[in-house]
């Protein structure tokens, strides 16, 4: 069956079903979550296999144990979401009733990015599922050991006329962005990002662009690095910086800026003692990353930069591994990869600045990130980042966690992307919020119809022009 099948055949099946009942819906959260845990081992031993290495850890804290929580909290809040909510209206409207329903919309087409390819196929598809639609998933062709323990949870929970997979290379992507879905929820770079969103403009299909970008994090004059290190170095190691959200440099006071590389080093030896055959660090997905990152490096050192390796241990990471030990990279300029270009992976530049104008214009200054991170306890500054920048979302003395509250929405702005999902957000944005009025037998608005002139008339715009 091709992809156009499959969409027609899902297209059959929600016109047989337009408007799931809240029963139906958390009956299908239910089997998802089932599927799930009875799956989460070999999942996260697929993710281990296609990445060469990720703790088993990792992907159940980062992955599973979100996209869990997301199904509760989508099943508790289901209720008081599906609820047509009452709008106001005017004397001169009298009587009538006005209200706002929330339709499904349809199907869904999902692009799955392979970073995190667990949380990313499942928090979109609990949206979906929750507004009572039904999906279609395009999942990376760099996580194939994944995607078989991915299809097989999915075909545990739903038929495939509800909930159905789709595998292969950048061509098979590029036709399932031109199908004639309801929505797109992109997950990617900026650059597929735009080819996506050109392809589905074709058919008008609304999209949502998760994409990325270089996400900030700023250490004020005065914070305690003792008190704050921790979490930067746990954002930007979680998946080896492989992370939309991780924090993708430092800006911090020239004054400081060897205590943040005293700091950082000292706080990710103590997280990782060793790099190459600890199972606790994960490697690079695959050679073309490895490589890309590397030649990062490579074009910061041609350049002029200090690059500062994290090797606690001074193994060889040369060969036998897709592992790259963390890079700390100073007295950078503009014209660096480094500098330009999302990193994604654990090489993090530092840069310094003199006074905190100078922060807010460096960052106004360049595409508005995903992410910002704030490390500073005062509230001044604190306010003047949230007003004065824009970012998708933004977490003061923390990293990445901003993402994994089900009560916020997460989504970028500019070129880290549009739209938003998670929670509410969610289920607002993959379905229809149809306005809906409702009038009985008495007709009060025939007082405003032709012929005009009439006392009525004069009455009516005295009470609505004053």
């Amino acid at each position: 069956m091709n992809m156009q099948q499959r969409l027609d055949l899902q297209r059959k099946a929600y016109r047989a079903m337009p408007m799931p009942t809240k029963k139906q819906r958390i009956d299908h959260l239910n089997g998802l979550k089932t599927a799930l845990l009875k799956h989460s081992d070999d999942l996260a031993d697929a993710v281990n296999q296609d990445f060469s290495c990720r703790s088993k850890d990792e992907t159940i804290i980062a992955e599973v144990i979100p996209a869990v929580n997301a199904i509760k909290y989508t099943i508790k809040q289901l209720g008081q979401w599906m609820k047509p909510s009452k709008r106001h209206l005017d004397l001169a409207m009298q009587p009538a009733k006005a209200y706002v329903m929330y339709q499904p919309l349809g199907v869904v087409g999902i692009i799955v990015p392979w970073n995190y390819p667990i949380a990313m196929t499942l928090q979109p598809l609990i949206c979906a599922l929750g507004a009572g639609n039904r999906a279609m998933l395009k999942l990376s062709e760099f996580t194939p050991q994944t995607n078989e323990v991915l299809r097989a949870v999915l075909a545990d929970a739903f038929a495939e006329d509800h909930v159905a997979v789709v595998t292969g290379e950048a061509d098979v992507a590029a036709a399932f962005s031109s199908l004639p879905f309801d929505h797109i929820l992109f997950t990617g770079s900026s650059s597929v990002g735009k080819h996506v969103m050109r392809a589905a403009a074709e058919n008008l299909t609304p999209v949502t662009l998760e994409l990325g970008g270089k996400s900030p994090t700023i250490i004020d004059d005065k914070v305690p690095l003792a008190d704050v290190m921790n979490r930067i170095v746990f954002g930007k190691t979680m998946n080896a910086g492989q992370t939309c959200t991780a924090p993708d440099y430092i800006l911090c006071p020239a004054s400081r800026r060897d205590e943040v590389v005293e700091h950082y080093t000292k706080t990710f030896s103590a997280m990782f003692p060793t790099l190459k055959e600890n199972g606790d660090y994960t490697s690079i997905v695959n050679d073309r990353q490895y490589n890309r990152l590397l030649g990062v490096l490579d074009d910061a050192r041609e350049k002029g930069a200090t690059v500062i390796p994290i090797n606690p241990a001074n193994e060889d990471m040369s060969s036998g591994t897709r592992k790259i030990a963390p890079h700390l990279v100073v007295d950078t300029t503009d014209e660096m990869k480094v500098v330009q270009e999302e990193i994604f992976g654990p090489i993090i530049p530092i840069i310094t600045y003199d006074s905190f104008d100078e922060v807010i214009d460096y960052i106004n200054d360049r595409p508005r990130p995903l992410a910002l991170y704030l490390f500073s306890y005062d509230r001044e500054k604190q306010q003047r980042v949230l007003e004065e920048t824009h970012a998708g979302g933004v977490s003061i003395n923390e990293t990445l966690l901003q993402a994994a509250i089900d009560s916020l929405p997460f989504g970028g702005i500019g070129n880290s992307g549009m739209g938003h999902y998670h929670g509410w957000e969610g289920f607002e944005t993959l379905s229809k919020t149809k306005s809906v009025l409702t009038k009985g037998k008495f007709n009060a608005a025939k007082s405003v119809y032709a012929p005009y002139g009439q006392t009525f008339h004069k009455i009516f715009y005295w009470l609505n022009l004053r």
